[in-house]
């Protein structure tokens, strides 16, 4: 029988991992994903962010809880992946979203934040995602990635961002993403990325304040940033059986902005 679209969107029964869910957009896709019925798991490095934000969602109604754990860190990955399991059972959904960023001129960007860029960016989501699908997805021949990538990493950098680890970073991710997606179909398991514009939050905010908000906004087609709803419907639809014919894609959410860079 053909489900109705409100089925197809459920995620009643099913658990999420959302890594850096502790604020700015991890934290919108956990109540993205809590909203249509998931139980999830937030996890960041700090503690005192995990428990107020673990609050919130709960205050929403969402069965949430989390695990601090530093996704740059293979140790640190390979706990936050067994505590999870062991707390909620098979993971059905997993958010790659944890992320850092660095400012700097190319010429003069130190090795080590370059590192710590891609080590968190790239291959943080790669462990993680190796983890869980050998623990949980691929056995059970079910599962849904979700990447969190950007529009940095479409085109070149405006020559005010300085952020060339970031952009490339997140240049990997829409690969990795096609390329795990084309691998892991034969385990039914959906590989996507969202691609993000401008939004504010506790990473951006030097950024947007360098650039200027209101020049950002005015730059883009819709006149405006990102708000705390604007990812919530393509997450859902990543997550859900509406998205289960949807892999190895990215989408910016970014206002029009990639529109007008030639993205």
């Amino acid at each position: 029988m053909t489900r109705t679209i409100q089925q197809l969107f459920d995620l009643t029964g099913k658990t999420a991992l959302i890594t850096g869910g502790s604020r700015g957009l991890g934290l919108q896709l956990a109540h993205a994903l809590g909203e249509a019925g998931a139980k999830v798991l937030i996890s960041s490095r700090k503690a005192a962010d995990l428990e107020e934000a673990c609050a919130e969602l709960q205050a929403a109604g969402i069965d949430a809880r989390w695990v601090a754990a530093d996704c740059a860190k293979e140790s640190e990955i390979q706990r936050l992946a067994d505590e999870t399991l062991q707390r909620l059972g098979d993971v059905d959904i997993l958010v790659n979203n944890a992320g850092a960023s660095w400012g700097a001129p190319a010429e003069d960007h130190p090795l080590e934040a370059w590192d710590k860029v891609m080590n968190l960016n790239v291959r943080g989501y790669f462990l993680l995602s190796q983890i869980i699908a050998k623990k949980s997805m691929i056995p059970r021949k079910t599962g849904r990635i979700i990447n969190l990538a950007s529009i940095a990493g479409l085109n070149g950098n405006p020559p005010a961002m300085q952020t060339i680890a970031y952009n490339t970073s997140k240049g990997a991710v829409i690969n990795f993403t096609r390329a795990l997606a084309a691998e892991w179909g034969k385990y039914n398991i959906t590989v996507n990325a969202v691609c993000p514009g401008f939004f504010p939050s506790k990473m951006t905010a030097g950024l947007l304040q360098a650039m200027g908000e209101e020049n950002l906004a005015a730059a883009a087609p819709l006149k405006r940033l990102g708000d705390d709803e604007d990812l919530k419907g393509l997450c859902v639809l990543y997550a859900s059986d509406a998205g289960k014919h949807i892999t190895g894609q990215w989408l910016a959410v970014d206002g029009g902005v990639s529109v007008v860079t030639g993205a």
